[in-house]
């Protein structure tokens, strides 16, 4: 009988082989796979040849794996933490950040002991679009931000290196979508994605003039299916554009959230806007009521916000929420118990509900 090893998620031994069989990254770093034929221990993403169903065990950690005998996969190198960023690439990131205009190429990357080849496989697998693009991408989200504060078309071009103003609105509309001049009134929201243990987030910040009025509106797991109808919804509401790229709210969410993960954390802090009706935002409000650690029924929560026969129209709203986590759609259950209703999947909610019992039951709170 093949043996799962205190997997706290509670996924079955078919599903987590159904992921390693798919490579299924939203998986990785959820659980590990020992295979007992070779020895050896991977992720589930890992590239290497498959081993049949008989022959493997299933870890909720890479110690419990190490535990049990089995050695580190040299392909998928599963020590390290999944979605961790290298040293090397933050060092390359700090200083992009701190000077947009700056260029590293390939001559330059050699000179820093980095082969161009591995660090363009590292950021077509974390980001979609090879190192150099990225630095491009760079160049004209900056151009983006100072002509929506007001610099001429031609000063962003020039800065940006370009030397004419042709393939500057050329390469502008490629990666914004507007012609520069188009994005004179456009907002911005900044886009990052933000690894976390049941898998990878996007997090969306909505800029503004005035930094205190600058908020968190997108939460939401990348592969959740209406992802790409959140990003219209939010890009038309805003008339705003979105860009890759770091925000100041961005340390917050991540800080947070990790806090979250580590069971320091059972309520955030952190500015949201999160537009919708009257009717969704008092149902997201009641969402936020909900303790954590604890559930509670669709049926009971439209009997919270006295509108008792909206039942369906409360699980709507909750469907509507694109912040993740921070407002606890995952705390709403079936009448009779059965976890229905959730965007990021059904065991992401059995996760996220597993692990507040669990956090909950070792370090008890006042709202037990």
């Amino acid at each position: 009988m093949n043996t799962t090893t205190n997997l706290s998620i509670s996924l079955s031994d078919k599903e987590m082989y159904n992921a390693l069989l798919n490579k299924n990254t939203s998986f990785d770093g959820v659980f590990w796979v020992g295979v007992k034929s070779t020895g050896i221990f991977c992720r589930p993403v890992c590239t290497a040849r498959k081993p049949k169903f008989e022959n493997v065990m299933f870890f909720d950690s890479c110690n419990d794996a190490l535990r049990y005998g089995f050695r580190p996969c040299k392909i998928c190198q599963p020590l390290e933490s999944p979605g961790e960023t290298p040293q090397w690439i933050k060092n390359i990131l700090k200083k992009l950040n701190e000077d947009p205009y700056s260029r590293f190429k390939d001559y330059d990357l050699r000179k820093s002991g980095i082969e161009p080849a591995k660090i363009r496989r590292w950021f077509l697998k974390n980001h979609g679009l090879t190192f150099h693009a990225y630095q491009r991408m760079l160049r004209i989200n900056n151009a983006f931000k100072k002509i929506a504060s007001g610099e001429s078309i031609t000063d962003a071009a020039f800065d940006s290196g370009y030397e004419s103003l042709s393939g500057f609105n050329e390469r502008f509309k490629s990666l914004i979508g507007n012609s520069p001049s188009e994005a004179k009134d456009k907002r911005i929201i900044y886009l990052t994605r933000i690894n976390s243990p049941i898998g990878p987030m996007f997090a969306g910040i909505l800029d503004d003039e005035d930094e205190k009025k600058a908020g968190l509106c997108l939460l939401e797991f990348t592969d959740r299916r209406m992802l790409e109808t959140e990003f219209k919804y939010l890009s038309k509401h805003f008339n705003a554009n979105f860009i890759q790229g770091e925000h100041k709210l961005h340390e917050i969410v991540k800080k947070q959230l990790d806090e979250y993960f580590e069971g320091q954390r059972e309520t955030f802090d952190i500015p949201m806007i999160t537009p919708g009706t009257d009717f969704q935002k008092t149902v997201w409000k009641a969402l936020m009521e909900i303790p954590y650690g604890k559930t509670v029924s669709y049926k009971t929560q439209s009997i919270n916000i006295k509108a008792p026969k909206a039942v369906r129209a409360v699980a709507n709203a909750n469907g509507m929420n694109r912040i993740a986590i921070v407002i606890p759609c995952h705390r709403v259950i079936g009448e009779n118990g059965t976890l229905t209703g959730y965007g990021g999947g059904l065991w992401r909610k059995k996760w996220l509900l597993d692990f507040e019992k669990k956090t909950n039951s070792l370090f008890p709170s006042s709202n037990d």
